[in-house]
C-alpha cells in the first residue's frame, strides 16, 4: 500500500487504450501539445513586451534627467 505500482499503471493504460483507441489518444496528445506550445509562445511574447516597456521607461527617465540637467546649466 505504498502507492501505485508499475503493474497497476500498465493495467490502467491498457483500459484507457481499449476505451478510447489509439487514434483518439494520439489526437488528444497532439491537441495538448499544441496548447502547451501556444501557451509558451504567449508567455514569451508577454515577457518580450514587458522588457520593451521597461526599456522605454528607462529611456524616458534618462531623457527627463538629461533635460533637467541641461535646464540647470
Amino acid at each position: 500500500m505504498a502507492g501505485i505500482s508499475i503493474w497497476q499503471l500498465v493495467i490502467i493504460l491498457g483500459i484507457v487504450v481499449l476505451l478510447f483507441g489509439t487514434k483518439k489518444l494520439r489526437n488528444i496528445g497532439s491537441d495538448l501539445g499544441g496548447a502547451i506550445k501556444g501557451f509558451k509562445g504567449a508567455m514569451k511574447d508577454g515577457e518580450d513586451e514587458a522588457k520593451s516597456i521597461e526599456k522605454k521607461d528607462a529611456e524616458t527617465t534618462v531623457n527627463a534627467t538629461t533635460q533637467k540637467e541641461e535646464t540647470k546649466h
